[in-house]
């Protein structure tokens, strides 16, 4: 006789991708044919008790509170509203297993808590765990019941009810904790036009990768392409272009011709700040300063790529500049100008150290040096301020922050 599977309750938020209803939550009385997929056996119904996460109460508190959220994502708020439109059911927290968490309730040692809610309610047990370990125990109160305290929850998109729906009814069945402040799950990410498959080698190792390359011009990529509202697709063609056409020619361009530029000319000394700057510098710091704040403010959102984006646009701005301002012919007319416009870039560079290292931490720490810092560049936070510059510091020799790369099919 093949084996017999008891199965309890429902599926597990089953979606019925051919019917069109999305999300839609099935009991497996509901499947046609119902078949052991190792030998072929049908199934058989038994009658078992469980402990039960009572969604059905929650379902209006639940929407309301999606409803509130104005920010997040689009693809979050409807998958997650799909479910509160079907109807939520109560769901099965335990198992008929043998191993696995146990319920800490006498008279159910043959069942375990089953892992989509012990995988959740993890959280606060690990804040706990961790509160404890460090000999504060009740420090873990003010993360998820502070009324400054917000959580956010990074995931792909095939995990958003779990975190929009089943967490949250959790912490309200407790009564006392902070809801999630935002869900920002992305779509997915396919890999040279094909999902990623680690079976079928069909990735990108990390630990190959880096035998050859450096981090921060992955990083780059990955947020620029990344999925956050639709699904997206990684290709060497395009981390070749973003590397070479962004990372080098744009910022890395920026950066070395304006330290080369002080080096060749001011004997790498930081020049004095200028007494008066013309409209053109004036502007370009004031459009620096704005974007700094569009990015902290997108980053706050999690809208990543539109972080990047106007940080990106300072770099761009700055080259524009240099490119009006031509110090490389005013030097051998007014040093002062000159001065003048290497003073700017400088201050320039200095705000994008602050507005790229979310992104390219290791970059970012780089030109924090080469600027003739010599502290730790996340002391000074998200505060840039042109005056900051260490006017007459002598600067080391400029080194590039990128490479050209040329990927083969070999590669």
């Amino acid at each position: 006789m093949g084996p017999r599977f008891a199965l309890t309750g429902f599926v597990s938020f089953l979606q019925e991708r051919n019917s069109g209803v999305c999300g839609r939550t099935l009991d497996p009385s509901d499947l046609g044919n119902i078949r052991s997929k190792r030998d072929g056996s049908i199934p058989e119904f038994r009658k078992t008790s469980h402990f039960f996460l009572k969604l059905s109460e929650m379902e209006q508190d639940i929407k309301k509170w999606l409803l509130s959220k104005k920010d997040w994502r689009q693809n979050v708020k409807n998958q997650s509203l799909s479910f509160i439109n079907e109807g939520l059911k109560d769901r099965a927290i335990t198992r008929d297993l043998s191993w696995g968490i146990d319920i800490p309730v006498n008279g159910w040692e043959d069942k375990k808590i089953y892992v989509w809610f012990e995988a959740v309610i993890g959280y606060l047990s690990a804040s706990m765990q961790w509160a404890n370990d460090r000999g504060e125990p009740d420090s873990w109160i003010e993360y998820w019941a502070g009324q400054k305290s917000k959580s956010f929850y990074f995931m792909g998109k095939d995990n958003i009810p779990f975190h929009s729906v089943i967490l949250p009814s959790i912490l309200l069945g407790y009564g006392k904790f902070n809801l999630p402040y935002d869900i920002p799950a992305n779509e997915y990410l396919n890999l040279q036009g094909s999902k990623f498959s680690t079976s079928r080698d069909w990735a990108v190792w990390l630990p190959e990768y880096l035998d050859k390359y450096e981090p921060d011009p992955l990083r780059y990529v990955l947020t620029a392409i990344m999925p956050e509202t639709s699904d997206s697709d990684f290709t060497w063609d395009q981390y070749k272009r973003l590397n070479n056409d962004e990372l080098v020619a744009t910022f890395g361009n920026l950066v070395h011709r304006t330290l080369s530029m002080v080096n060749r000319n001011f004997d790498s000394r930081i020049p004095q700040r200028p007494e008066e700057l013309d409209l053109e510098s004036t502007e370009l710091l004031k459009f620096a300063s704005g974007r700094l704040k569009d990015v902290a403010t997108n980053i706050e959102l999690c809208k990543f790529k539109l972080a990047l984006d106007s940080a990106m646009k300072i770099a761009r701005s700055a080259n524009q500049y240099l490119d009006n301002k031509k110090p490389w012919h005013t030097i051998k007319s007014s040093v002062l100008e000159t001065e003048k416009t290497l003073w700017v870039s400088l201050a320039i560079l200095n705000c994008l150290k602050i507005a790229l290292h979310p992104f390219l931490p290791f970059t970012a720490e780089k030109l924090h040096f080469m600027l003739g810092y010599e502290d730790d560049i996340t002391l000074y936070g998200w505060n840039w301020d042109p005056d900051d510059l260490g006017s007459g510091l002598v600067l080391p020799k400029p080194k590039p922050l990128f490479k050209k790369i040329e990927i083969d099919d070999e590669d």
